[in-house]
């Protein structure tokens, strides 16, 4: 798992929020059925990343980002084989009868999102260097918290050492080209993809939200009028005649009318 080339990781940095949050994490990450369950969602994400980053490479004009995009790419491709690889191998560790748990936690424990449904070929050189500036920052500074982690798993902690290698890789030439094809509103084009995702975020939080009171909504609904037309049906039962009773005689016979 060389990642070859020494890379800065002063760019990536590690939040205070990822920090305080550390023992959540702890938790996340200590059960390892869901910990093989988000790593096959790790590789799952990082199989996007990479052919939205072979569809970059095809769309620029740029030979200094072509190259470095099918870097990046093939990087991508990469990781994506070694989560679904590790996945494969904590699973087949455990105990056929042993609980497993299928809660991710992923609104406290999520890794990178990919390209977040970015369509690389609408945009520019600026605004794409941008959104992967952000996107892979803080794909490495949750990977550095994971890192730290699963310390009681050599075996995934090693490979997230390997992986935030080249994260961090990622983070520093996407920043370098931004300020080079950019170089007097590379702030603005950060800015501006900052909060591109900031709004992305507020549609999935608002769409959770709207789940879990339509879930509510539906619950109340079924507690309450339910037992009300319940209620009406018995009642009306029993206006109802027992057994058969005779129908109402015609009015006319039909076959004294034209029909």
């Amino acid at each position: 798992m060389a990642a070859g080339g020494k890379v800065n990781l002063r760019l990536v940095g590690r939040p205070l929020v990822d920090r305080l949050l550390q023992p959540v994490h702890w938790w996340v990450w200590s059960d390892p059925n869901r910990r093989a369950l988000k790593l096959g969602g790790f590789s799952a994400t990082e199989a996007d990343s990479g052919r939205d980053m072979a569809q970059a490479a095809e769309s620029t004009s740029d030979p200094v980002l072509r190259r470095l995009y099918i870097r990046h790419a093939l990087d991508e491709q990469k990781h994506s084989v070694w989560f679904a690889s590790r996945a494969r191998a904590i699973l087949g560790s455990l105990d056929e009868g042993a609980a497993r748990s299928t809660f991710q936690a992923n609104w406290f424990s999520p890794g990178e999102r990919g390209l977040d449904d970015l369509d690389v070929t609408r945009e520019s050189e600026a605004s794409l260097l941008a959104f992967l500036f952000l996107s892979e920052r803080k794909g490495a500074r949750r990977f550095l918290v994971y890192k730290d982690v699963l310390r009681s798993d050599p075996d995934t902690r090693g490979m997230f050492v390997e992986i935030i290698t080249d994260e961090a890789f990622h983070t520093n030439y996407t920043y370098a080209q931004l300020r080079r094809v950019s170089p007097k509103a590379y702030w603005l084009h950060i800015l501006w993809a900052r909060l591109g995702i900031l709004w992305k975020a507020y549609l999935r939080l608002a769409a959770a939200i709207a789940g879990v009171m339509g879930g509510l909504l539906l619950t109340v609904q079924y507690f309450t009028l339910l037992p009300l037309f319940a209620w009406l049906a018995k009642r009306s039962a029993k206006r109802e005649l027992a057994g058969w009773t005779p129908s109402r005689a015609p009015e006319a016979s039909p076959l004294g009318t034209q029909y």
